[in-house]
């Protein structure tokens, strides 16, 4: 069957725009571009937004033939003029953080390749080998943005060294050589080319470190926040819809006393008489069977049999295809972002969806809060709504089934996870805690970030858990966010420093889960108003998904139809 001219399009393009960006091919999965590496260069990012403008001039002219081709029209038009506002603000001569920078995904493009064969070991051997060119041309693209004071923040450029020279210093591109080394399917040859290759790569994230902590760093911008202008390119990158954060920020406040009021009952039951944070050192602590595991390798194989048991049960609830009806858990490795994270299949499916759990050094590995991060990232969370979206090939565009909009599908994510709470799979108090737990660090961050970003201040009669008064009527700062986090939220301070880096690196994404959870559970409230007895929660899921990933004023409209 031929495909429509708005389909034909999305094919085209998806191929053009994984020939530009070969880093984006692989992480969506796309064969034949493994050996290449993106151009971080000017030159490159100027190339990658002239397609994109020539192509969004393109799709307005293409005729619309059914309500498929609308959806998809609808989609890219806004996914396009989105990517170009930022484009047209500089964004790419400042993308630097600690979490989903260029130098990162750089870096991390070497974990989705595939690794079976001489073929393959010799498409990341040429990759790696062209590591230290990447780094050199985003260097010049970071020094464009210093010559035309487009500039990130201070705190960035220093998160984002320290990551590189985390790499460096573990010489982590030699893990690779190691792996080839231990392969029998791999000549020696390559093996030993790899090895020379690595410890050039390794060399130059030392050097890219040193230039972002010495040379970058000190003519970096002062200021964490990033003011009302970029935030709202980032509300409409991350949501897919403009939404007004003061409004946000105030609904943020009331869903924190209700969570705050549900935990401290959740609390009674798991040690009575306790505080939140003497029931999260128990729990953070107590080395019995039931509550922790004492090894990276234990840890890994619960958190697989935890999937595989939430794929089972799942069933009942959601429609899942056969093609992802696998998810594999995962250790990334060190230097990566303290939060769990997902990657996708790949377009054939030969490469499953994973699960990432950071270690973050640890030896002991407490269940309580990784449950729900279980369900969050795999079923019925992020690899359901990824890989359901990537199975409809006949209803949905090529650009659709690669994309993601983080207000959509984070918000979807912890959508699931109140789904489970509503299916009774948190029974455990311990695993109902960290339930909870994670939604409040959801709208915490919703709090934060636009207090950090836009200078919110905390309301007056702000309290700690004790009573005593937070800083009421305070300009928020990174600081005050901290402690505000790793107080209400139960998390380490390890792991609320990275956070708190993440969200003045990366504007609105923090948002997304929470005010994503907010539009998903209306939407559905709607349809159950509307459809009264007649109500399934299963179709109704189903027609959601199938929708692929559409913004949240998108969302919200197809739902009601």
């Amino acid at each position: 069957m031929s495909l429509s001219p708005v389909f034909a399009f999305a094919d085209r393009f998806v191929d053009e725009q994984s020939a530009l960006d070969p880093n984006l091919a692989t992480s969506r999965g796309v064969a034949g571009f493994d050996h290449l590496l993106t151009d971080l260069s000017p030159a490159g990012y100027e190339a990658r937004a002239a397609h994109l403008r020539g192509a969004l001039a393109e799709l307005a002219e293409l005729p619309i033939t059914n309500d498929d081709d609308r959806l998809a029209k609808e989609f890219v038009s806004e996914r396009f003029t989105t990517s170009l506002a930022a484009v047209d603000a500089g964004e790419w001569m400042r993308a630097l953080n600690a979490i989903a920078a260029p130098a990162g995904r750089l870096r991390a493009t070497f974990d989705l390749m595939p690794r079976d064969g001489d073929a393959a070991w010799e498409n990341i051997l040429t990759r790696v080998g062209l590591v230290p060119a990447a780094l050199a041309q985003l260097q010049a693209t970071y020094e464009q943005g210093r010559e035309r004071g487009i500039v990130a923040a201070r705190r960035q450029a220093l998160a984002a060294a320290d990551q590189a020279a985390t790499w460096a210093d573990d010489r982590w591109f030699g893990s690779l050589a190691r792996e080839a080394d231990a392969r029998s399917d791999v000549s020696p040859a390559v093996q030993a080319a790899l090895r020379d290759a690595a410890d050039g790569a390794n060399a130059a994230y030392g050097n890219f470190a040193a230039y972002l902590r010495d040379t970058y760093a000190p003519a970096a911008d002062p200021n964490d926040g990033c003011g009302p202008e970029r935030y709202a390119l980032g509300v409409r990158a991350m949501l897919g819809a403009d939404l007004d954060p003061a409004e946000m920020y105030e609904w943020a406040w009331g869903d924190f006393h209700r969570l705050r009021a549900e935990i401290a009952a959740t609390c009674a039951r798991i040690l009575p008489g306790a505080g939140f944070a003497e029931v999260i050192e128990l729990l953070d602590t107590d080395p019995s069977p039931e509550r922790a595991l004492h090894s990276a390798d234990e840890y890994q194989a619960w958190l697989q049999q935890l999937t595989d048991e939430a794929l089972a049960r799942s069933k009942q609830h959601f429609e899942i295809p056969a093609a992802i009806d696998r998810c594999e858990a995962l250790i990334p490795p060190a230097g990566s972002a303290a939060a769990a994270y997902y990657t996708n299949p790949s377009e054939d499916f030969t490469r499953p969806g994973r699960t990432w759990y950071p270690t973050l050094g640890r030896s002991l590995f407490p269940k309580w809060g990784d449950v729900t991060t279980c369900y969050h990232e795999s079923v019925p969370g992020h690899h359901l709504q990824i890989g359901y979206t990537m199975v409809q090939a006949g209803s949905l565009s090529r650009i659709q089934r690669g994309s993601f909009i983080s207000g959509h599908g984070e918000g979807w994510a912890l959508y699931a996870e109140q789904l489970c709470d509503e299916f009774g799979w948190f029974e455990n108090p311990d695993h109902r805690l960290g339930f909870l737990a994670g939604q409040m660090l959801r709208t915490v961050r919703v709090i934060i970030d636009i207090g950090m970003h836009l200078g919110y201040r905390i309301p007056q009669g702000t309290t700690a858990h004790d009573g005593t008064p937070f800083h009421g009527g305070e300009v928020w700062t990174p600081d005050l966010a901290f402690a505000f986090a790793v107080a209400e939220t139960g998390n380490t301070e390890d792991f609320m420093h990275s956070e708190i880096d993440r969200y003045l690196g990366w504007p609105a994404q923090a948002i997304s889960y929470k005010i994503g959870q907010r539009e998903w559970e209306a939407a559905r409230a709607d349809a159950m108003a509307r459809e009264g007895a007649a109500f399934d929660l299963k179709a109704w899921h189903t027609k959601a998904l199938g929708l692929g990933p559409i913004g949240l004023d998108q969302l919200r409209a197809e739902l009601a139809r």
